[in-house]
Parts: structure tokens; sequence; C-alpha cells
């Protein structure tokens, strides 16, 4: 079994989902008492939200690159960014680490393509929804990516930093979700990407006949099978 680097804290309360979801997967797969073996860097996210904000991605990425050098000197074999917003800075991190990272947008793809989806609609934070360092990863799989108007995309936002990072969870907020999730099918979206981490705290797949794909569960398989050299 290969060591796993998790970077995490952003926020802390998907971080906890990523350690809960790849331990279970460890033990489903080995049994008896086996679990993952893994180093945990966690950021104080009050730290990186600020950096997002004013676009400055560079100090932010020099933030996660120390981390990352961190987690691979405590003897991580490859890299994992609990978020996926922050994979903005992915190139950066990769550039001052000798370790592979294992890219949430990727791991996402390859099941969207495996499903035989070719139009994808996009929810998470605003940066995720309107820059192009998510969206372009899933187009070179030649995969259409729809995004919420930008109405939308505010309440989307507002609810991933004001509540859901803050493991507050409002049944008005899961409605405007699952409306938006109804718009973006109706638009021709085949399935839609909760791309935060956070989200599937407030949306799930039984709440919606939309076929939903959570990064953070998509992520975590993959980390599993890489880890334990199935893929």
């Amino acid at each position: 079994m290969q060591t796993i680097g998790l970077i995490g804290g952003m926020s802390w309360e998907s971080t906890q989902t990523y350690y809960r979801l790849i331990n279970q997967q460890v033990r489903n797969r080995l049994g008896g008492l086996h679990s993952a073996r893994l180093v945990l860097y966690s950021v104080d996210f009050a730290e990186i939200e600020p950096l997002q904000l004013r676009g400055d991605w560079d100090a932010a990425a020099e933030i996660l690159g120390s981390a990352a050098q961190a987690v691979k000197a405590a003897g991580a074999d490859f890299l994992v960014l609990c978020t996926n917003t922050m994979h903005k800075v992915a190139p950066q991190i990769e550039r001052v680490v000798e370790a592979p990272l294992l890219h949430i947008a990727d791991a996402t793809a390859s099941v969207l393509a495996s499903d035989g989806v070719t139009c994808v609609g996009l929810l998470g934070t605003r940066f995720t929804m309107e820059l192009a360092f998510y969206r372009e990863r899933l187009e070179a799989r030649g995969i259409e990516v729809l995004v919420p108007d930008a109405a939308q995309r505010e309440v989307i936002h507002a609810v991933i930093f004001q509540e859901l990072c803050q493991g507050v969870i409002k049944p008005e907020s899961k409605v405007a979700y699952l409306g938006v999730v109804d718009s973006l099918a109706q638009r021709g979206a085949q399935g839609v990407i909760l791309g935060c981490t956070e989200m599937g705290l407030l949306i799930q797949a039984g709440d919606t006949a939309v076929t939903l794909y959570d990064t953070t569960e998509i992520h975590a398989e993959q980390v599993v099978r890489l880890a334990l050299g199935e893929s």
C-alpha cells in the first residue's frame, strides 16, 4: 500500500469526509483491521480564502506548495488536494514537489467518459465555475461543460462559504441547489458535477432524478485505487 498525502482544511468539513471515505474503502477492499496509510496536512482556510478573493493565486500556491513539501517529506508517495477550487494552483504545486498529484478534475472526467457523458453541468465556487482551470480538463476529454447563470452562481458560491464550509445545512439552500441542478438538466446536461467538496453535505443522489457526480466520492475512490495499485 502506498502512503497517501492529503492536503486538506479547505474546508475541514469536507476533509473529514475524505478521511472517512478513504479508510472505509481500504477496509472494504482489504478487510479486517486495515486502514489507509496516509499523511494529512490541514491548512488554515482563513489564510487561503482572502487570497482567493484578491485573486492572489501565487501567494496561495506558496502556502500549498509548502504544505505539499511537508507531506512529501513525511513519506507521501503521491499528493491529493482535498478541494476543487485550489486545483487552480495544481501546476505550481507540481513544480515544487517531486511527487505525482492526483487531479480531481481528471478523476471526474474519467468517470464521466466511462458513463458516456458528453455534456455536464458544473457547480462549485465562483472560481471553479468561471475560471478555465477546471473546465478545460473536462473539455480536453471531449466533454461540454455548462455552468449556471450569473445569479445562480452567486447563490451557489454564497452557500458554500457562508454555510457549508462552516457546517451549516439549511433546507432552503438545498431547495435552491436542486433548482439549479434542474435548470442545468433542462439546458441539456446529462449529469451535474458537485464541483465543491462540501456540496455532498447538502445534496445527494437520492434528492433528484438528475445524475450527480460528487467529486469528493470520485476523488476518494481514485485515491484508494492508486494507493492499492489498482490503477
